[in-house]
């Protein structure tokens, strides 16, 4: 019958013909193992690495890490409220070392709300009115024609916008007609998948709350119209968009109060493919992890309007896999490949086994005339230049593998394979 079969069989008790997405308890184990790769990361508490998404996911999720969850919030609290500090007493208001991104600072108002917590008095109004004027600073990017561009992108407009509304902290009706009409026009070429999953959330949540009546009926058609783009994104293998982009598309099938007829189906066979990618573990990005855990606890990120706090959660331990004494790791050869600069980079790269594209990079950095530089973020480090040459305006670095297959993961999650051509292109949006 195939895994995919099996698995599909396995959850037929569901109703294959009903329209609304429910999503099954998954095997406790399988999710446990799943939770227990976001463990790690909880011990990272410098600010660069502080994560609020993996708080968010715990708490959504079915399980809790004991005490570290509250020395994590801890963290995050000290940690943002130190930003915000220094991004009052900044003079230089363009620096960027005084205050979190936009999306870091959405998804902060996301865990102090899995914590139960509104934002308020005068440090949480600052952190309101901070991510309000990121909203207007893009919404200004964009235009009154549309025809410009987010500084960030369209996903942290929209989670920005999900963010000050689980708050019940109401935006302009401009700040959400910018996305209305990038989700109502589809010639926006950086609506993926988890870009319009974000959008529906953001909608969703405005819908329940009634926070935008003006555009009530505006934003009940741009919710249909996500429903249809992203069904219409599912792949033969089951997928919406692709493996990283199914648990947030199923995070907002999930909050649907309008299902569509082949709604059902549709996330019966994304549910089997997700099962049977974390059987085979392809999740080790914390920010796609955490974007799961809540799916297969039957949770959202709308469901934060109405946290519940008092869940019984299972406890993770934390797990040391003991290395193997016998085995002797294995020399690779990766050719880095570097097409849009002149005179053109083509270089064999030596590293072990099991080492990520990142450390193809580093390693190529040290035998001279290769240089790259990365910016940090919460889904990990990306490219943002190349051999001296940056991207810039709707420019980015794209990852291929040989001959043209762009690559789902960044350049620390992706493994290459002995005698794979990796390919740096400059390209635009």
């Amino acid at each position: 019958m195939g895994c995919l079969g099996a698995l599909l069989l396995l959850l037929g008790g569901l109703g294959a013909l009903a329209w609304t997405c429910e999503i099954a308890k998954v095997d406790s184990d399988l999710v446990e193992r799943l939770g227990q790769r976001l463990l790690p990361w909880m011990d990272r508490l410098s600010p660069e690495q502080l994560n609020p998404s993996i708080y968010v996911g715990l708490r959504l999720s079915g399980l809790q890490a004991g005490p570290k969850e509250a020395h994590y919030l801890h963290s995050l609290k000290l940690s943002y409220q130190q930003s915000l500090l220094r991004s009052v007493s900044s003079n230089d208001k363009s620096d960027s070392e005084a205050k979190p991104s936009m999306g870091q600072l959405a998804l902060y108002l996301l865990a102090l709300r899995a914590n139960c917590e509104f934002v308020g008095s005068r440090k949480g109004d600052r952190l309101v009115s901070q991510l309000k004027r990121f909203l207007e600073t893009e919404k200004r990017a964009i235009g009154h024609n549309h025809k410009g561009h987010p500084h960030t992108s369209y996903y942290q407009y929209g989670l920005s916008i999900l963010a000050l509304c689980l708050h019940r902290k109401r935006v302009h009706d401009s700040v959400v007609g910018k996305l209305l009409y990038a989700i109502e026009h589809e010639q926006h070429p950086d609506l993926s998948v988890d870009t319009t999953a974000m959008a529906g959330l953001a909608f969703s949540c405005l819908e329940v709350s009634n926070l935008n009546l003006n555009q009530r009926d505006r934003i009940a058609l741009a919710i249909q119209r996500v429903q249809e783009r992203i069904l219409r994104a599912q792949t033969p293998e089951g997928h919406f968009g692709n493996v990283y982009s199914t648990p947030l598309a199923l995070q907002f099938l999930m909050t649907s109060l309008k299902p569509m007829e082949e709604q059902g189906t549709a996330c019966l066979k994304a549910k089997a493919a997700l099962l049977d990618s974390l059987q085979h573990k392809a999740f080790q990005n914390p920010l796609v992890i955490s974007q799961l855990l809540p799916v297969l606890n039957q949770k959202s990120y709308v469901a934060l309007i109405s946290p519940n706090c008092q869940a019984p959660k299972v406890i993770l331990e934390t797990v040391k896999e003991t290395p193997s004494q016998t085995q002797v790791p294995e020399v690779i050869h990766v050719t880095l490949k570097v097409p849009s600069i002149f005179p053109p980079y083509k270089h064999s790269i030596s590293v072990l086994d099991g080492s990520s594209l990142e450390d193809v990079l580093k390693k190529a950095q040290e035998h001279g005339r290769f240089r790259y530089g990365t910016q940090a973020s919460l889904s990990g480090p990306y490219l943002t230049s190349v051999m001296g040459k940056k991207a810039e305006g709707p420019e980015y670095w794209q990852l291929l593998r040989a001959p043209n297959i762009p690559l789902l993961q960044g350049i620390a999650d992706y493994r290459p394979r002995d005698g794979e051509t990796i390919e740096l292109r400059l390209v635009r949006w």
